[in-house]
C-alpha cells in the first residue's frame, strides 16, 4: 500500500517553487522591457552536428505560416529531391521561392570550374532577392561550403550583407565551417556539435532524417 504523501512539506517545496518562479518572472519580464527594438538579423548555422539546414527551413516554416514572403537558395543539394523541396514548391510557391543552384557536393562533381560557375550563379539570385524588400526571410543553405572551398569571395559577401541588405531582412547562411569574417558580422550564430551520427554505423541518408 502507497503510504500517503507528507502534505506540510509537499505544500512547502510547492511555494519555494511558486516564490522561485515568481522572482525569476520579474527579473525576465525586466530584461524583456528593454528589448523593444526590431531588425533584419545575420544568422550563421554551422559546425559539424547535424541540424543546420534542417534549422533553417524550420525559420522559412515559420515564416510561411506567418505570411511572410520569403525566399531559398541552395548551393550545394541542388540536385537533391529534398522533402522540403517538394513541400514549399509544391504547397507554398505563393510566399517562398525556392532556388536549387547547385549540382551535388564537391566530390559528385570534381570540376572546379563548374562549381565555381554554379556557386557564383546562386550568389547572383542571391543578391537579388536579399534586395528585394518585400522577402522577410532569404536562406542561402551550404553557402558556407562554398565559400569555404573559395568558389565565393567572402569580402564580397560580407561587404554585400553589411552595405546592401534591406533593414528588416534576415538573412540565414549554413553549412560547416562558416568563415570567420561572417561569425564576425552575424547577429547569431550557432554551432551544432556532432556527438553521434547513425552514418558511422552504417546507416545511410534516409527521407525525412537528412533530406
Amino acid at each position: 500500500m502507497t503510504p500517503e504523501p507528507d502534505t506540510p512539506a509537499v505544500e512547502e517545496t510547492d511555494a519555494r517553487h511558486a516564490a522561485k518562479m515568481a522572482k525569476k518572472k520579474v527579473a525576465r519580464d525586466k530584461i524583456m522591457a528593454t528589448k523593444s527594438g526590431e531588425k533584419g538579423l545575420i544568422i550563421v548555422h554551422t559546425g559539424a552536428g547535424k541540424g543546420k539546414s534542417s534549422s533553417a527551413f524550420g525559420m522559412i516554416v515559420r515564416c510561411v505560416a506567418h505570411g511572410l514572403p520569403c525566399a531559398v537558395v541552395q548551393f550545394i543539394k541542388g540536385a537533391w529531391d529534398t522533402g522540403e523541396r517538394r513541400l514549399l514548391t509544391g504547397h507554398f510557391g505563393d510566399l517562398c521561392q525556392f532556388h536549387a543552384m547547385g549540382e551535388g557536393f564537391t566530390w559528385e562533381t570534381q570540376d572546379r570550374a563548374r562549381d565555381i560557375a554554379a556557386a557564383r550563379a546562386g550568389w547572383e539570385k542571391a543578391k537579388e532577392l536579399i534586395s528585394d524588400e518585400r522577402l522577410r526571410m532569404v536562406v542561402l543553405d551550404e553557402i558556407n561550403i562554398a565559400l569555404r572551398y573559395d568558389y565565393l569571395d567572402i569580402a564580397e559577401v560580407v561587404d554585400f550583407l553589411q552595405t546592401q541588405k534591406p533593414p528588416l531582412t534576415h538573412v540565414v547562411l549554413t553549412g560547416r565551417n562558416a568563415k570567420d569574417e561572417l561569425i564576425e558580422i552575424a547577429d547569431l550564430v550557432t554551432e551544432m556539435t556532432l556527438v553521434k551520427h547513425p552514418f558511422r554505423s552504417g546507416i545511410k541518408a534516409q527521407a525525412g532524417v537528412e533530406f
